[in-house]
């Protein structure tokens, strides 16, 4: 009798140590805690991968990725270019301007209520993916095509475009060059590693022309060659020549921008992959100025609009609304931003018509028109979707 206690209270043990034994450790391998991004094995499955993940310098979504650490850091580190006229460049005062400019200042309005709050990073076209795919920005808003193959490999999300483009050819006034079937056996300056340098060898090969690509990692180099006569001519978008012949130091009348455009160049706003709210909220950015053209609200209106009765503009400037039942409230799109943040956008920056004119305009040392960059109402290409 006594034994057979023994061996039911030793059986009682057992049971009770299987009963309150610890549970599975469900940490997820290479992750921080939160960080629901790791590589998991489901349960009764022993042939999952416990061999760490790869995960990026961006905060997850569930603790607010870029946006909450742009909010928490006060500033936004904007990607740019610093040598393109009328687009992106340093003034002689140091300070960074442009159409390209613009759009980083309306993104930091709309983000933390101060179009200043912005580190400007200048980069070059070899520079731009890796410090976009590392962290080291927030947001490229640098003359950058949107393609298929950066689309799907360079780790990078192509938002909607700002300036509708197209690659060129610029020559010497001097140089007898009329067309680019004039430039058989020439010499080409060219940026390395850009979409340009591509076009540029199907173009020539298309046409049967033999040429010499001559290429350059930045602008800086690659116009001092071309001012030596080491070229006969630059290609590159139609807009960046517009800019660069705009500040030529003989003077614009030196220099001819042929006739021709042999590509499509879709440029606006990119960022890294894996954060779609920070993208959505980049996007509404852009879209907010064009919206604003649509409405015809502007820098200088803006604030005349707090007594209109329009429902829409009241919805997209954030401000209050009286359903039929008498009940007020302001329109939430859920984008993580303050109702009114396109109100802020467009006392900070402008509109889109607005933020063209002042930097590349018709009255500009550029001299663009709007073309197929006008609002689609005008025949252009520029369409926001609706706010609501």
């Amino acid at each position: 009798m006594q034994r057979r206690l023994i061996v039911l209270i030793a059986i009682l043990a057992m049971v009770m140590a299987a009963c309150t034994t610890p549970a599975a450790d469900t940490t997820t391998t290479g992750a921080e805690p939160g960080d629901t991004t790791g590589e998991t094995t489901a349960p009764g499955d022993t042939t999952g991968d416990t061999t760490e993940t790869t995960t990026t310098a961006v905060r997850p979504q569930a603790e607010g990725g870029i946006l909450a650490a742009v909010q928490d850091r006060g500033e936004l580190i904007c990607g740019v270019n610093d040598a393109v006229p009328g687009f992106g460049f340093a003034t002689a005062e140091g300070d960074f301007a442009g159409f390209d400019i613009d759009y980083c200042k309306a993104l930091a309005a709309a983000v933390l209520g101060d179009a200043e709050a912005v580190d400007y990073r200048p980069l070059t076209a070899q520079q731009r993916f890796t410090a976009l795919q590392s962290g080291e920005i927030d947001v490229l808003i640098r003359n950058t095509t949107w393609t298929a193959t950066r689309d799907g490999t360079e780790g990078a999300t192509f938002l909607t475009t700002t300036f509708y483009d197209g690659q060129g050819m610029m020559v010497k006034a001097d140089a007898g060059i009329a067309s680019i079937e004039d430039m058989e056996n020439a010499s080409v300056c060219v940026l390395s590693g850009t979409t340009t340098e591509l076009n540029l060898a199907t173009r020539f090969n298309a046409g049967g022309l033999a040429y010499t690509p001559q290429t350059f990692e930045d602008n800086e180099t690659l116009q001092s060659a071309f001012e030596a006569d080491q070229c006969d001519g630059w290609t590159s978008d139609k807009s960046q020549l517009a800019g660069v012949r705009s500040a030529w130091p003989g003077g614009p009348e030196e220099l001819v921008i042929l006739e021709e455009t042999f590509s499509k160049e879709p440029l606006g706003p990119v960022v890294v992959d894996g954060d779609s709210q920070w993208a959505q909220v980049v996007d509404w950015v852009v879209i907010s100025t064009i919206l604003a053209e649509e409405l015809g609200i502007e820098s200088g209106n803006v604030d005349s609009f707090a007594d209109t009765e329009d429902a829409e503009i009241r919805r997209f400037l954030g401000l209050e609304i009286e359903d039929e039942d008498g009940n007020v409230s302001t329109f939430d799109p859920g984008l993580g931003l303050a109702p009114g943040f396109a109100a802020d956008v467009i006392s900070a920056v402008g509109n889109y018509g607005e933020i063209f004119d002042r930097n590349i305009g018709p009255d500009t040392p550029l001299g663009l028109e709007r073309g197929i960059n006008a609002l689609w109402t005008e025949g252009g290409l520029m369409y926001g979707p609706p706010y609501r």
